[in-house]
């Protein structure tokens, strides 16, 4: 769980983050959405290798080879504060967080009990949420301390010391520095339970990755995992700068706070979508989200500027069920090499550097509003979903009145 918490405060700080990089290194949109591209593609390049070095090496080396790796990115940024260095440690933490994406379902459902795999995967995502949501507002506060009380002596002068004035930002990666360390020294103290991979989780040869990719609906739902996670970084990692361009929102409070509700928001929508599997079909759910998430996202790109506060927020609130239902469904079109699939899918993970890059040049000529509305196509293919996937298992749901309906039959 701890875990889960450290990889999502670290991969969701990028967001907030945004403005204070232009400024503070004079970038045009197209040079800032190359710094989570580099973080993103990480996952492209470690996923399918880190399912292979998993089998040899097993969870613990693992987990602590990652945390060495994004410890040495975070620490490079700090000592370096430029922007070869951001790109390269960006890269360097996500090669990390995508191997210990491949770590950690396969041993919580080992450390937690097979027959409670399902509840602590819940929790596990309830837990991935709050850190979204907390990351924003430790930057925001940090950053603010630092104006505020750098020169009152204490923990933020200490700080201000490591950090340039102009990039107060930077202070984050101290912060990650710290936590890589830390768990570093938690995993090698801990002691991890024997790890048996069923069929559906072992990364399989490349000759089976090939033979998957020759499938239609493999590379649909790749594209569709591409979608998603494109949306979902597009959408938070330019709120901040969007509110700054058109309302003039504080970056550093208003902008923060906003990704903050915006993961917030996220984590509630998944509360409610678990309910909603249970009594419809989930391509019925994805399809109505889907087109909710269109209706807010219109009212954040074109709305007032209290609009788009809220409607930012709403659409991570719409997006959740997204993720779940689309790889559910993914997995359920198939009846074989699961595990090969679920790495092919994970890959995907890969738009989240592609779609905000993309964002970000069109940003630069047409204006960062008209770059936004790239997410119309994304969305537009994630709602696409919800007709033309066949899944072989259907989402087993509840009829609210099967029992009445059976009584009366009787």
């Amino acid at each position: 769980m701890l875990t889960f918490f450290v990889i999502s405060f670290l991969t969701n700080i990028i967001g907030p983050l945004i403005p204070d990089m232009i400024k503070g290194f004079s970038l045009s949109l197209t040079l800032v959405a190359i710094l989570p591209f580099a973080f993103f593609i990480a996952y492209g390049v470690m996923s399918i290798p880190s399912g292979m070095l998993i089998e040899k090496y097993k969870e613990k080396k693992i987990m602590v080879a990652a945390f060495i790796v994004a410890f040495a990115g975070s620490l490079m940024l700090a000592i370096f504060p430029n922007y070869l260095s951001a790109v390269c440690s960006l890269f360097l933490i996500g090669c990390g967080m995508a191997m210990l994406q491949v770590v950690i379902n396969p041993l919580l459902r080992t450390a937690g009990g097979e027959e409670h795999y399902a509840f602590y995967s819940i929790m596990a995502q309830l837990i991935f949420g709050l850190a979204s949501f907390i990351s924003p507002l430790v930057y925001s506060g940090i950053v603010l301390n630092l104006k505020e009380n750098g020169q009152k002596g204490g923990l933020f002068s200490a700080l201000g010391n490591h950090v340039p004035a102009q990039l107060p930002w930077i202070s984050m990666y101290w912060l990650f520095t710290i936590i890589c360390l830390i768990m570093i020294l938690i995993i090698l103290f801990s002691r991890f339970p024997r790890v048996e991979l069923k069929s559906d989780e072992k990364a399989g040869a490349l000759k089976i990755h090939i033979g998957l990719f020759k499938k239609r609906v493999v590379i649909l739902f790749f594209i569709s995992m591409l979608c998603y996670v494109g949306t979902e970084q597009g959408v938070a990692n330019w709120i901040s700068q969007f509110l700054f361009t058109y309302h003039n929102y504080d970056p550093q409070k208003t902008g923060a706070e906003t990704v903050a509700y915006f993961w917030g928001m996220m984590t509630a929508g998944g509360l409610l979508g678990l309910f909603l599997v249970k009594i419809m079909d989930s391509r019925r759910v994805l399809i109505i989200f889907s087109v909710l998430a269109i209706v807010c996202l219109s009212a954040g790109l074109f709305g007032s500027g209290k609009i788009s506060l809220i409607a930012f927020p709403m659409v991570g609130f719409f997006a959740s069920v997204m993720y779940p239902i689309i790889f559910s469904l993914a997995l359920n079109s198939i009846d074989e090499h699961h595990g090969s699939f679920s790495g092919i899918l994970v890959t995907g993970i890969v738009g989240g550097a592609i779609i905000p890059l993309i964002i970000g040049w069109l940003g630069d000529h047409l204006g960062l509003r008209s770059g936004m509305c790239f997410l119309y196509l994304t969305l537009g293919f994630i709602l696409s979903i919800g007709f033309w996937a066949k899944p072989l298992i259907k989402n087993k749901t509840i009829r609210l009145f099967e029992k009445k309906k059976n009584l009366q039959q009787v």
